[in-house]
């Protein structure tokens, strides 16, 4: 394991060990239950993936291609729920999740009844859509060979960029413990601005 590595604390630091230990296809691990059920976003999880080619421990187009399955394969879970149980049942049982709220589900449902089959492709760009998308396209049964290719082509963009910018970083080698700082910050504020809204949204929805 790299010095780099040993340098990063807290989910961070537990989630670039898993992809160290783990591989390439540790990406597309994390990658997957991250596109089911976001514990650690990908914007943490792929930059990630990125440092660590730089430190030699992965093949920089290995990690942008099992990470591109991961995502695709998480997407088909979900297109798949939608098929099979309809998007009603499929926003009861998403929403009954910790850090999934139903306005969240009516939220990529809504984008994709506006926007058709290509808001499978844009959504993947949309924090908060990109996951969900795919349920309302297995409900409309939309055809699997063009949700595969506009899945494919919108996660691989999104993940080429996430990857590329945490590959950058990786050569800067003088940015680590800033870079370990930052990010844990960045995590545990993500977490805990997605607890308060999902929080505050079921109270407003109480009272109403």
């Amino acid at each position: 394991m790299t010095s780099a590595v040993d340098e990063l604390t807290g989910l961070a630091g537990f989630a670039a060990r898993g992809m160290d230990d783990l591989g390439e296809w540790g990406v597309g691990l994390f990658t997957l239950v991250e596109t089911v059920f976001p514990p650690i976003p990908s914007e943490i999880i792929l930059p990630l993936a990125g440092f660590l080619t730089k430190q030699g421990t992965m093949s920089l187009g290995l990690v942008f291609l099992t990470s591109t399955l991961g995502a695709y394969a998480g997407a088909l879970i979900l297109y798949w729920m939608g098929a099979k149980l309809g998007l009603e049942r499929s926003i009861r049982w998403l929403s009954a999740l910790p850090l999934v709220d139903r306005e969240d589900v009516e939220k990529a449902a809504g984008w994709f009844r506006r926007h058709g089959r290509s808001a499978v492709f844009f959504g993947r760009l949309l924090p908060g859509v990109r996951s969900l998308i795919s349920l309302p396209a297995g409900a409309e049964r939309m055809g699997l060979a063009t949700f595969s290719i506009f899945t494919l082509a919108g996660s691989g963009l999104w993940n080429g960029v996430l990857i590329g910018l945490g590959a950058l970083l990786g050569a800067q080698y003088h940015l680590v413990d800033q870079y370990a700082r930052f990010l844990n910050y960045a995590v545990y504020a993500a977490l805990a601005f997605m607890v308060a809204g999902l929080v505050i949204r079921r109270v407003r929805r109480r009272k109403s």
